[in-house]
């Protein structure tokens, strides 16, 4: 059994597994409609619970798109509809869980109740978002970014903007995939150090640099996310948007980079905050390829959990 927590606590090679048969089975769906279901079905008889505490699109239509490709069927459940850690402790919810289902994907906020639920789970446990990471976004990335330019190895990205647990994930990735990663914002919200340092001591080269115009110099991949979360007050909104507006992506700054550089934003975007709309829907922009690797990404991950 195969837990899928985050990029640094898989093995690399498995990681490249994971990539290589995204790219596999997206390249047998090519002209497919939709809805059809894959030529081989190994997710046939599995039941899959979907656990969202917080709310999602992209997330939760991937995941249950991709379960019903490969054949098997989704339970989709809210955080309030569990009441998880309320009424019943997360290790109780896990163990009843595994006499029910065959895998759990948990969005969810606090990382403890992830790390809690794969603990007291006899089923493979992903994660599909916690405060601190989001590595089904990253492996995404990954196959988004080597479908474009080749092995991502080598590379240097810069991440623009809030550290948050999206730049988390592509920290870990770094050390596991090989690229560089250099961070452009404001001291506030640099992303945490102990994800810095792992990176390094994995052997990426990861820099910050408070200029952005410099930090994007060279750069093969420019990433930011969006600036407020939903459940941000007004005057935290306000703040963020103060700290943040001197890293907004924009024309000029994609010019810095290389002139083959792309763009990636993992949706929601506020646009013209974090990055405007000439960039989003520019030429070097491939955020809508990213976001549909999120099914083919995550369908591979599923498969590598349970063995199939």
């Amino acid at each position: 059994m195969n837990h899928f927590l985050d990029i640094h606590k898989t093995d690399r090679d498995e990681l490249r597994d994971i990539i290589d048969t995204a790219r596999a089975m997206k390249t047998a769906r090519a002209g497919r409609p939709r809805g059809t279901p894959d030529d081989a079905q190994p997710l046939a008889g599995r039941m899959v619970a979907l656990i969202f505490e917080k709310p999602s699109t992209r997330t939760r239509v991937s995941f249950d798109v991709g379960v019903r490709q490969m054949g098997g069927q989704t339970m989709v459940l809210s955080g309030s509809e569990m009441q998880l850690g309320h009424g019943e402790t997360i290790a109780d919810t896990a163990r009843v869980l595994s006499r029910y289902v065959d895998m759990i994907m948990i969005r969810t906020f606090d990382e403890s109740v992830l790390l809690e639920m794969a603990e007291y789970s006899d089923v493979p446990v992903i994660n599909g978002l916690t405060d601190r990471t989001h590595p089904c976004q990253i492996m995404a990335d990954v196959m988004t970014f080597e479908e474009h330019r080749g092995p991502i190895a080598g590379r240097k990205v810069v991440w623009s903007g809030d550290g948050n647990n999206v730049c988390a994930s592509f920290l870990h990735a770094a050390g596991q995939f090989g690229f560089d990663l250099t961070f452009t914002g404001p001291p506030p919200l640099d992303p945490e150090p102990v994800f810095v340092e792992a990176a390094r001591k994995a052997g990426s080269r990861v820099e910050i640099e408070r200029d952005p115009m410099k930090a994007v110099a060279g750069a093969d991949l420019v990433v930011t996310d969006t600036w407020v979360s939903m459940h941000d007050s007004q005057s935290t909104k306000e703040r963020r948007h103060n700290l943040l507006r001197g890293y907004q992506v924009n024309d000029r700054l994609m010019a810095a980079a290389k002139p083959d550089a792309l763009f990636m934003h993992c949706l929601p975007a506020h646009r013209e905050d974090e990055a405007t709309s000439a960039v989003m829907d520019g030429p070097q922009s491939v955020i809508f390829d990213e976001a549909e690797n999120r099914l083919h990404a995550q369908k591979a991950i599923m498969r590598w959990c349970l063995g199939v």
